[in-house]
């Protein structure tokens, strides 16, 4: 929980669009000290100059949140200039999509490597000192918030290593929410779990680093991109809207952050399959066009 923003800092992978820029200009707002973390240069330049302009003291690094090296370094320069950070929003995020066994070893490792690793390497290397920090003093508080999806609570079809990147987001934020339990009253956590929101995510392999890159996609792959380019493009809840939600969710300590509340009754389906040992069902049982067109377009010859 972080009932007052004004001079904490504030650390933020994916800063320069979607969820990461937004809660970047929430905190400039606020009168946070930021650090900024994006893979795309342009995108990070023209983040840094609009929170140096509103007036915010600005740290900024280009680095591939996958990679551990580059993360250790960063963390530690973070500590150098501003201590422990009180909120670090582990945001990074990438999407693919296809029929499960077509994604090859490099799509796993792209995948995974930002949204798990890049999460990670984030609570690995900042909690320890925001912990050292609260022991230090006894009104410090700190807030950890891992962006997973609402794919991390559902199963929907031929997007299944986003899926299983994002599931295991959850499973992680839940565990870390509890481990913090255990030693601090000073440090919370927060999964946010968005769903169709425009944020350039469904276009992210623009920064897919060439040594992961696949030579072309499959049928599934090319049918997967455009259903979630329509789906997300038509997102009619915004960016900025559910980064004020994050910072919401961060003052009164609330761990389930959602973008769209009413599609939980999805999530309610599921668990009650699990629970009533049933077969899962249908994922387009309020959508049926959607499925329908789906299985369509992939039986096609």
């Amino acid at each position: 929980m972080i009932t007052n923003f004004k001079g904490k800092t504030a650390v933020l992978t994916g800063a320069g669009s979607g969820f990461g820029l937004e809660c970047a200009r929430i905190g400039a707002q606020l009168g946070m000290n930021l650090v900024l973390v994006d893979v795309q240069q342009d995108a990070l330049d023209q983040a840094t100059s609009e929170m140096q302009a509103a007036g915010a003291e600005v740290l900024s690094f280009r680095l591939d949140v996958s990679n551990a090296d580059q993360m250790q370094a960063m963390s530690e320069a973070v500590f150098e200039r501003f201590g422990a950070p009180n909120f670090v929003f582990n945001n990074a995020g990438v999407g693919s999509g296809g029929l499960i066994w077509e994604n090859t070893v490099k799509d796993w490792e792209w995948v995974l490597g930002v949204n798990l690793w890049g999460v990670i390497h984030g609570v690995r290397l900042f909690t320890p000192m925001m912990l050292e920090a609260a022991a230090k003093d006894p009104t410090w508080q700190g807030h950890i918030v891992n962006t997973a999806s609402m794919a991390g609570l559902l199963n929907a079809p031929n997007m299944g290593v986003y899926n299983v990147s994002k599931h295991a987001v959850v499973s992680f934020t839940e565990t870390l929410y509890q481990d913090l339990n255990l030693v601090s009253d000073q440090i919370g956590a927060s999964v946010l779990c968005p769903y169709f929101v425009p944020t350039g995510i469904s276009q992210s392999h623009r920064n897919r680093p060439a040594e992961l890159a696949t030579p072309k996609p499959t049928r599934s792959q090319l049918i997967g991109q455009a259903m979630t380019d329509k789906a997300v493009g038509s997102g009619k809840v915004t960016a900025a809207e559910v980064a004020q939600k994050v910072f919401d969710g961060m003052a009164t300590d609330q761990f389930y952050i959602f973008s769209h509340p009413r599609a939980l009754g999805n999530v309610q389906s599921r668990m009650e399959c699990i629970v009533q040992q049933t077969n899962p069902a249908d994922p387009f049982a309020e959508r049926p066009d959607i499925g329908r067109d789906l299985k369509r377009a992939l039986r096609a010859a």
